[in-house]
């Protein structure tokens, strides 16, 4: 079942809110999630720090939390081009 030109345009329309918001609060967590993930590690090896481990040692452990933000943007990466992926085989399938 084909949709006319005014019904596509019409829908596209409708979602475009949606749509516009969901990828400004993905941007703004991808903005925001360096800033975090630096204070959240500043903090955690600081407290390592005055309970008396060598700033070495605390620095190498906190660098997991640089792990895990590469971590979370890789997913974040991934799910995003896998779905454009899906939708353009979808389209040649059709």
């Amino acid at each position: 079942m084909k949709m006319s030109a005014p019904q596509v345009l019409a829908s596209l329309i409708k979602s475009a809110p949606s749509l516009v918001r969901m990828l400004l609060s993905l941007f703004w967590t991808y903005l925001t999630l360096g800033r975090r993930v630096r204070k959240t590690r500043k903090a955690f090896e600081g407290q390592l720090i005055l309970q008396g481990m060598s700033k070495d040692d605390a620095q190498r452990l906190g660098a997991c939390y640089d792990e895990l933000r590469e971590s979370i943007l890789t997913a974040m990466k991934q799910g995003m081009s896998r779905g454009f992926r899906q939708e353009t085989q979808l389209r040649r399938a059709r």
